[in-house]
């Protein structure tokens, strides 16, 4: 997942937040020394994570806010519009247009995956309608000269974007040499590959583990040759990520891709408002979408996508969507663009773990019936559906234990009267009954207090905690 530390980090003090009861001066700042704590682990500037605080600081002020205001909301809000100022460093200078020839030159120190992001590149352009070509120009790579009859790469190029030009490519890629250290030869190296090619944009491809030193590197290679754009490698679980993205914001560079693991579509648009929502924890809707546009067939896409719009969300869509966004990519890609607690279906980042989560999710649904597969109302599976279901998949036997538990602090109701919970049953007990995992779930001890009001119901309650027990497995 996308700086996945980081954004577990930032989302957990928010819901801290959010469960206080009182929302005053200490509650927001701890909030904000938890996230700038956060920040700053990733390696996120000091001084541009002071900036933010002092920022929030000024937006939020209590004391000013009437009765009525969602203090929380206000706070998400001035938190998600910093960070998005933080990371904002405009548009890139020059956008390939198909069907019009352009020259794009990536650069970077070897080992930081500057091949393998011209190629990933090439392929995202190509699913866009362009029509691509690759010019490896990087005769310093070991095992180079088993391919190449020629060893000056300025000629290599220059044949490469006029061959490339008169095939009618719209998109010629150059992949140049690095080094281990910035070295003068490689400047010199670059800055004659880029007179001779005049590319339209030069590209900087940047390692994420190496931090805040992602700030000296970029100034030297846009000394030597005019950067217009960035793309930030191996970012998926990278601790120091933050301070690669906040450097380079620095040099006013503006990133355009993220490189998130080893396949041809681990690779993302950088999409500042989408990325900061994944990094709050409240998912990215247009990259959802996006998903949904590759993974779907186009025949049932019309009709999924007018159901969500719609808000009706079925557990028939919810299957649908698991069958097919498990064909384009990592669980974890897919989890960071949704609004959920990936920890749940992803414990310790474990996707095989979460591939038998979601199968097991997946054959509790084929014991439904067709019914219940398309009711859009969450109530509808009461408590005898819950357990029928249940016994269907393979779950019964953990859920037969809890209630067993429970026995006792459920009274009977009266012919024509709705089932309650009895007075007799109060938190300490429940907590008592619950398993740990589903306890954890609610919150704790506070959190099973707030649910056990809402819950006016034992039908209510018991079919809650089913589909909690679930989840759980």
């Amino acid at each position: 997942m996308v700086l996945g530390e980081l954004s577990g980090s930032i989302s957990r003090a928010l819901q801290k937040m959010n469960n206080e009861t009182v929302i005053d001066e200490k509650a927001l700042n701890d909030c904000l020394n938890e996230i700038t704590r956060a920040l700053l682990k990733a390696d996120v500037h000091f001084d541009l994570v002071k900036n933010l605080k002092i920022n929030i600081k000024k937006i939020v002020n209590l004391d000013d806010l009437a009765a009525g205001h969602n203090k929380r909301r206000i706070i998400q809000q001035a938190i998600f519009n910093e960070l998005c100022k933080m990371l904002d460093t405009g548009k890139p200078s020059f956008m390939p247009k198909k069907g019009k020839t352009s020259v794009i030159m990536f650069v970077g120190l070897q080992g930081s995956g500057k091949t393998t992001s011209c190629t990933k590149y090439a392929h995202y352009h190509q699913k866009k309608g362009f029509k691509p070509a690759l010019v490896f120009a990087d005769t310093f790579r070991a095992g180079a000269f088993d391919y190449y009859m020629e060893s000056d790469p300025v000629k290599i190029a220059i044949e490469g974007v006029e061959r490339f030009n008169k095939e009618n490519c719209d998109l010629i890629i150059i992949d140049t040499s690095g080094r281990h250290q910035q070295e003068a030869s490689l400047f010199e190296e670059m800055r004659q590959l880029a007179e001779s090619t005049k590319p339209d944009l030069v590209i900087f491809v940047m390692d994420s583990s190496i931090g805040q030193a992602a700030f000296s590197q970029a100034q030297a290679f846009n000394r030597s040759v005019s950067v217009g754009a960035v793309t930030v490698t191996k970012t998926e679980g990278a601790a120091k990520g933050g301070g690669a993205l906040s450097a380079v914001a620095a040099t006013k560079s503006p990133v355009i891709f993220l490189g998130t693991g080893e396949h041809m579509y681990e690779f993302e648009v950088f999409d500042i408002k989408p990325f900061v929502s994944r990094l709050l924890g409240i998912g990215d809707w247009s990259g959802f979408m996006e998903k949904i546009h590759d993974a779907v067939p186009m025949d049932q896409q019309s009709d999924l996508l007018q159901k969500l719009s719609e808000g009706k969300f079925s557990l028939r869509i919810m299957y649908q969507l698991y069958e097919n966004l498990l064909n384009v990519g990592p669980i974890s890609q897919i989890l960071s663009i949704l609004p959920v607690n990936s920890a749940e279906l992803m414990p310790k980042g474990d996707e095989k773990e979460s591939w038998l989560k979601i199968k097991r999710y997946m054959t509790m649904m084929d014991s439904m019936t067709n019914e219940e597969l398309d009711s859009t109302d969450p109530k509808f599976m009461n408590e005898s559906r819950v357990m029928r279901v249940a016994r269907g998949s393979g779950q019964y036997k953990r859920h037969a234990k809890v209630w067993g538990k429970m026995k006792g602090f459920l009274k009977i109701p009266k012919k024509g009267q709705k089932s309650a919970l009895s007075h007799n049953m109060n938190p300490q007990q429940m907590s008592k009954v619950l398993p740990p995992q589903m306890l954890k779930q609610l919150g704790g001890m506070g959190g099973l207090q707030n649910f056990m009001k809402q819950m006016g119901s034992s039908e209510d309650m018991m079919g809650m905690l089913g589909n909690m027990g679930g989840m759980d497995q």
